[in-house]
């Protein structure tokens, strides 16, 4: 069996995230999601991996190369252009239309491909599903999951007969309309037959016209509802629920990096953390590597604060999640926050730019210029300044 992972959009709904990352980059655990993809893969002896990119391709192919050290193969395909100026374009070809642009390419869909969204965790059981798939004879199989009746406007739904062939394949249906709670998870087996009806040179999507036209061919479509772990990072409130899970050990086969200090505190390399005049730090706590705490400082988890990051005398930090270099100023508090560089999300989803509070919140924490740092905070020598 191969494989392809679909990397190639915005992800505009993990905005701030997606503004220097793709989706499939956006870290868990310190880890991108794609990282677990290809793990799970390789696991089961899926070691030929074809990734469509278009957005930010660089940061996808600069991290994974071609495979090796996850022991597996792994090719990319562009989908974009370069302009008259020399500018790189993306632009996607749809989910189904990627797969397509592939196959003319270098014929690479010539065995069962299993398919996969690059932002999501799983740990299905490939062989079981696989085995199903060629049990029934299916030319194209879609992974399901029972989802509430009133989240069903957010999937994919497949309707299905008592056999599980697909009969119809509502996209984000109302839930006055829908015919079924079983969402697709984005994990699809095809066989290559299937990629023969994708048209040529245009976009194309798989849940909103590929499934729909297998339906209406009557061709051997099956849906498997199964139960497995799968955690889709739909919206940034969507990541911060993921990693509050996370830290509080609920998802099964995910552990908190660094080494254990205490109950509930996971620290990184060369940290420093100053206990004095009341320091409390409440886990899950992860403080990552060439991160330091100042005395009086209060960290109130389930929280991640990324490497090199700086919490300042008296500042407090609840639930939240710390990207890399956050200086977290003196006497401030956060509250159920994603920092990221110079954007905040809170749990409702409400973007803010740094320069939307009425005073300074967080800082770079490799921005030493005194300009930048609250009164109160210990001034920086200027051999100070130069090692920085």
């Amino acid at each position: 069996m191969k494989a392809m992972i679909l990397a190639a959009g915005k992800g505009t709904r993990v905005r701030p995230l997606t503004y220097e990352l793709p989706k499939p980059m956006i870290p868990i655990l310190g880890k991108p999601v794609m990282a677990y993809l290809v793990e799970h893969l390789a696991r089961y002896g899926v070691t030929e991996i074809m990734v469509n990119v278009s957005y930010l391709h660089e940061k996808i192919e600069e991290y994974f190369g071609e495979g090796h050290q996850f022991g597996v193969q792994i090719g990319y395909s562009f989908e974009g252009y370069t302009n008259d100026n020399g500018d790189v374009v993306p632009e996607p070809l749809g989910s189904a239309g990627g797969i397509k642009k592939i196959q003319e390419f270098g014929g690479f869909f010539d065995e069962t491909t299993i398919v996969l969204c690059g932002d999501a965790l799983i740990d299905l059981d490939l062989k079981s599903a696989l085995f199903e798939h060629r049990r029934k004879g299916a030319l194209a199989t879609v992974i399901t999951r029972e989802v509430p009746w009133d989240k069903v406007s957010s999937y994919g739904v497949v309707v299905s007969d008592e056999d599980g062939r697909i009969r119809e394949f509502q996209e984000k249906p109302d839930p006055s309309q829908a015919k079924s709670n079983c969402a697709s998870t984005g994990i699809y087996i095809f066989e290559p037959e299937v990629i023969d009806l994708i048209p040529t040179d245009r976009p194309f999507d798989i849940g909103s016209e590929l499934f729909p036209l297998l339906a209406e061919k009557g061709l051997p479509f099956y849906n498997q509802t199964r139960k497995f772990n799968w955690i889709d990072i739909g919206s940034v409130k969507d990541y911060w629920e993921v990693l509050q899970g996370v830290l509080l050990g609920e998802v099964a086969n995910m552990a908190v990096p660094g080494i254990q200090v205490d109950e509930g505190l996971w620290v990184g390399l060369n940290t420093s953390i100053d206990w004095s005049n009341g320091t409390k730090i409440e886990g899950p706590v992860y403080i990552g590597s060439g991160v330091k705490v100042d005395a009086g400082a209060r960290i109130v988890g389930p929280t991640w604060i990324g490497h090199g990051s700086h919490i300042c005398a008296g500042a407090t930090v609840l639930r939240s999640v710390l990207f890399e270099y956050t200086r977290v100023l003196p006497d401030v508090t956060l509250d159920e926050l994603i920092v990221f560089k110079d954007y905040s999300v809170d749990r409702a989803g409400e973007m803010k730019h740094v320069s939307q509070y009425e005073s300074d919140e967080w800082a770079n924490a490799r921005d030493r210029r005194a300009a930048r740092r609250r009164e109160g905070e210990p001034e920086v020598t200027p051999l100070e300044q130069k090692k920085a």
